[in-house]
């Protein structure tokens, strides 16, 4: 489901912080279901905010947002957290830009990858595994029965951000977040995935919201970029 005017994502969004208010300042976009965009700034210009503040998590952080952010016809800020359980992993997913910091170091990948599933699913988890091991394989990620009884210590970064983007399109979500999903890879691990991305958009509609300073990878995705300075939409 979209909104009324066709779009699957629209923002007009303020954060505040306790001593810093207007750290985001009446940012405003939109984007359309299956769409691509890129949301550009250097550091500290409120990208990864913006980030938190459409799944809600922001608030984690002593964030207060103000305005509005209608996803799927539904306006996110008059919600309440039992209702955003069920939207955030399920409709609208996160990439963040370390997966250090998504995957548990204690627990096997497979273990993370359940428990991720079972959060929206009834489907046993012996079914949806070879769904898992399938997309693996389209993932650039061979060996995928090895890969899911290894640790995240046990993998390289590329192939753990793949497992976190393998993570995020689980449940086939109408928007995946990806905020700065290629800052900790090299220039070759880099392109391979901008064309992830790039994939699940086509072959399974899946919108994006790719959030990077990397202007070379993000042009090469979004036919469509929001430039932020300082809280603030310049572009």
């Amino acid at each position: 489901m979209s909104n009324a005017n066709g779009r699957l994502l629209s923002v007009r969004l303020s954060v505040d912080y306790p001593g810093k208010p207007n750290a985001i300042d009446a940012v405003t976009f939109e984007l359309e279901p299956g769409g691509l965009l890129g949301l550009a700034g250097q550091s500290g210009s409120g990208k990864s905010t913006i980030a938190l503040a459409l799944l809600r998590l922001v608030e984690l952080r002593g964030g207060r947002c103000r305005g509005s952010i209608y996803f799927e016809g539904v306006d996110l800020l008059a919600l309440g957290e039992r209702q955003l359980r069920l939207i955030r992993g399920r409709r609208m997913a996160l990439v963040m830009q370390s997966p250090a910091a998504a995957l548990n170091p204690a627990l096997r990948l497979e273990t993370q990858l359940r428990e991720a599933w079972k959060t929206h699913s009834p489907v046993a988890w012996k079914l949806a595994r070879r769904e898992v091991l399938l997309r693996f394989e389209r993932l650039g990620l061979n060996d995928g029965e090895a890969l899911l009884r290894r640790y995240p210590s046990e993998v390289s970064v590329g192939q753990a951000q793949r497992v976190v983007i393998a993570m995020a399109a689980l449940h086939r979500p109408a928007l995946i977040i990806a905020d700065e999903p290629t800052s900790a890879l090299d220039p070759a691990t880099r392109g391979e995935i901008v064309e992830l991305f790039a994939s699940l958009n086509r072959e399974h509609g899946v919108a994006v919201l790719f959030i990077s300073h990397d202007l070379e990878s993000m042009h090469r995705l979004c036919p469509r970029v929001c430039v932020l300075e300082e809280g603030r939409r310049i572009a």
